[in-house]
């Protein structure tokens, strides 16, 4: 009895773990120098030049006297713009000038902060973001995980997870940075500081890791097929379109609320501080949401994940428009929302992939990344629009809404794939 027990003990010791899993993922992920570069430049950039803008928004608002639907238009302009310019991106990564794009838009990003700590005129406001948005196509996550994925191939993925997994905690250096470096010296003095560290740190790690990247990948290699010769029949699918309009409403949802988190809080009479905490809190929590995804991979299926990503999300804003009641709902919103935002960039790919098959992959994902931008840059502007019309008490059942909406149109999309197989 003691020996079959001593056996069992055994077998069950040998079963392996969501902490050694999880263990030995992170292992071989911090072993790939090039990707460390990637991933603490990828950080920088978006601490820089998107949370930058949420995190300063009510300054510049106190500021510069413009009215939040002004501002915000200006970050909508900026993602437009680097929606529209995505594709060119992508003909450079295939071009091999991937590692040349993505340093020289971040250092040119820098200079368009400097810029930026200049303007006194709302026109001056818009042209600096609008350059902004081109350098935003060539440095954040589309271009990055473009650039990997045409070296790696199917060999991605861990590389991906390891980037979101420190870019996580952008927001958590830009909104208690942004706010500590403009209580003490001005708003201006904050953004100059951003752009230093564009210029002279992230400059040079995202030339180091994507150069190193590019050299070395070796990208898979896919079957010529009809669909390769014909390269946007893919546009003529159903599919697609759910998909990518089902990813827009979430790009929706997310980016309305990241923009006007500080103001929302602000209205629900949240204190300016535990504001703040709670919104640099939300890096950390995308990275909570992605461990969660390592070590939960093995027993759901990817469908499963980006299911819950859009109920997380959609009760996350539910418990936001609870917190004028109870301020303690709060945590909860940080929670859902920071890792069903975290879990998506990694699952985006993955599922349209597994939806929209391999083959051409790049203009795939690269179409369905300009639908995305799309509603994300729509998003503080329309956002303001809803505002105007009934206050933050308006746009947060919208907001819910459009969740729901995103998840009929991606179970949709699941679903014709499922039937274009059988």
């Amino acid at each position: 009895m003691p020996d079959i027990q001593s056996k069992a003990n055994k077998v069950e010791s040998s079963k392996p773990t969501c902490r050694l899993i999880l263990r030995n993922h992170l292992y071989l992920m911090i072993k790939d120098r090039a990707i460390i570069f990637l991933a603490v430049g990828q950080t920088l950039v978006w601490a820089g030049l998107f949370y930058l803008f949420p995190a300063l928004l009510l300054r510049w608002e106190q500021s510069l006297g413009w009215s939040k639907a002004d501002l915000t238009a200006a970050i909508t302009l900026a993602i437009f713009v680097s929606a529209f310019v995505a594709p060119l991106a992508g003909r450079l990564i295939d071009t091999g000038k991937g590692a040349l794009m993505m340093a020289g838009s971040t250092l040119l990003g820098g200079f368009c902060l400097i810029a930026l700590s200049f303007v006194t005129e709302l026109r001056e406001f818009y042209l600096v973001w609008g350059l902004i948005g081109v350098m935003m196509a060539g440095c954040l996550y589309v271009p990055c995980f473009a650039l990997i994925t045409h070296a790696r191939g199917v060999n991605a993925k861990q590389a991906i997870i390891l980037v979101t997994l420190v870019a996580g905690f952008a927001s958590t250096i830009s909104f208690p940075g942004a706010h500590a470096l403009s209580e003490a010296f001005g708003w201006n003095v904050a953004v100059q500081v951003f752009a230093t560290i564009l210029i002279f740190i992230a400059t040079p790690l995202m030339w180091l890791g994507a150069r190193t990247v590019e050299r070395s990948g070796i990208a898979a290699e896919l079957q010529q097929t009809e669909e390769v010769v014909h390269r946007h029949a893919y546009l003529k699918r159903p599919t697609f379109w759910f998909l990518a309009l089902g990813f827009a409403f979430l790009a929706l949802v997310q980016g309305v609320t990241i923009h006007h988190l500080l103001p929302i809080l602000n209205d629900r009479g949240i204190h300016a501080d535990a504001a703040i905490i709670a919104a640099s809190f939300i890096g950390p929590m995308q990275v909570a949401g992605r461990l969660a995804m390592m070590a939960a991979e093995r027993y759901i299926t990817i469908h499963e994940i980006t299911t819950s990503c859009f109920i997380v999300v959609g009760i996350a804003i539910l418990l936001l428009f609870g917190t004028a009641s109870t301020p303690t709902l709060l945590v909860g919103f940080v929670i859902l929302f920071g890792a069903g935002h975290g879990i998506i960039s990694i699952v985006r790919p993955v599922i349209a992939r597994n939806i929209l098959g391999g083959n051409n992959f790049g203009a795939k994902f690269g179409a369905l990344a300009l639908c995305y931008l799309v509603g994300s840059a729509s998003a503080p502007f329309v956002g303001s629009l809803i505002w105007g019309v009934g206050g933050y008490d308006l746009v947060l059942p919208v907001l819910v809404v459009l969740a729901f909406v995103g998840l009929v149109l991606y179970l949709v999309a699941h679903r014709l794939s499922r039937l274009a197989e059988t």
